[in-house]
């Protein structure tokens, strides 16, 4: 339990990490891009080998599947009531308390990723070096672009501080409670978590992540997603 804890910390202190950079100074458009582009390709890497592969490993591609498909729609519709009609920060942007919406997004990225931490660690395999890579990267930015986002909506410092560290401690509190749930669950449910969590990514990195990562990063957007994508793999094969 306190190595889920302090790894499920470890994940989701970058989300804080970020929050801190964006307030000590500002950011350019491009290097936010190229750090999402970056985190883009590890994830993407996570969703092929940590998640959807390591599903198929403990349980039956139904389940796998069932996963994927229930965490696309689950992302799909809260992503959409968070959001309004424009999709990604912009649109948690748009909303009428952006602060809580930019919270929500974090969180609906956030909690499919460390539930499977814990799911992995409960089930003795050792933490998944390339899910936690991916997962760290990709809060960097969301931090980052998101608290200069909330500056510029007149937030405090403190505010969007103690937001982020909120955040963070129920993305903590997923770790934790998927080592719980890894105790009473067979393999076909944590198949089904993985592919969950996939899903989800999947239509994150389609809906947000990559369009944005292109449009702060240019073309060198493609070339640092695949850089994530290679270091990613890398890990995830020598851990």
């Amino acid at each position: 339990m306190l190595s889920a804890l302090g790894y499920g910390l470890l994940a989701s202190s970058s989300l804080v990490l970020g929050a801190g950079l964006a307030l000590i100074r500002p950011w350019p458009p491009r290097a936010v891009g190229l750090v999402l582009a970056f985190g883009a390709g590890a994830l993407i890497s996570a969703v092929s080998f940590e998640l959807a592969g390591e599903g198929l490993e403990v349980g039956s591609t139904g389940s796998v599947a069932v996963g994927l498909a229930a965490g696309a729609l689950t992302y799909f519709v809260l992503d959409g009531l968070v959001s309004g009609r424009a999709r990604g920060r912009k649109g948690r942007m748009q909303s009428a308390d952006p602060g809580t919406s930019l919270a929500l997004g974090a969180l609906l990225d956030g909690i499919p990723e460390q539930l499977v931490l814990g799911l992995g660690l409960a089930g003795g395999e050792g933490v998944g070096v390339g899910l936690l890579v991916a997962i760290y990267v990709s809060n960097l930015p969301e931090g980052i672009g998101s608290s200069a986002d909330m500056r510029k909506a007149g937030r405090s410092s403190r505010a969007i501080t103690w937001l982020w560290v909120r955040v963070a401690l129920v993305c903590t509190a997923a770790t934790v409670a998927g080592f719980a749930l890894a105790d009473v669950t067979a393999g076909e449910f944590r198949a089904g978590i993985d592919g969950f969590a996939a899903g989800a990514l999947l239509v994150m990195l389609v809906d947000s992540m990559i369009p944005e990562a292109r449009k702060g990063g240019g073309r060198a957007a493609g070339l640092a997603t695949v850089l994530g994508f290679a270091v990613a793999a890398w890990l995830s094969s020598v851990s």
